[in-house]
């Protein structure tokens, strides 16, 4: 029997490391512009609307609409072999940042865009949770 290979982990930085400590409680964190308003992801010092850094950290809905997406069929390294096929979809938060994730929860034809989806965590150890999403 072949041992399995590990997928590779997420490395926290000082910029994302709210994100992650999120999504280990499995709670979505995105950021929010204290100036403009504007949420944003992915992670940044500063506002990408207006600049401003001052930035904070707070809960996202969770909910999204399907903007565009693609089915692997073809594992990008062998960690990633028994996922195929997967799919890779950019979803647009109803808080309005875009973000990159995996559709789970539904076979891979059955997505399409437009389609509404609500996040879920994947633990992958005991200090990185994966955010993806299942069909709403």
């Amino acid at each position: 029997m072949a041992a399995e290979i590990a997928k590779p982990l997420p490395a926290p930085t000082l910029e994302t490391r709210p994100y992650w400590e999120g999504c280990k409680r499995h709670e979505l964190r995105i950021q929010r512009c204290r100036v403009c308003g504007r949420y944003q992801f992915y992670p940044r010092i500063y506002c990408a609307q207006c600049f401003d850094d001052r930035v904070e950290w707070v809960a996202a809905s969770g909910r999204a609409t399907v903007l565009s997406f693609t089915i692997v069929r073809r594992p990008v390294s062998p960690a990633f072999a028994g996922d195929v096929p997967y799919v890779v979809a950019l979803v647009t938060l109803d808080e309005g940042p875009t973000m990159m994730t995996n559709i789970i929860g539904c076979e891979p034809e059955k997505v399409a865009i437009g389609m509404r989806v609500a996040v879920t965590f994947e633990d992958w150890n005991e200090e990185i949770s994966i955010a993806k999403f299942r069909p709403a």
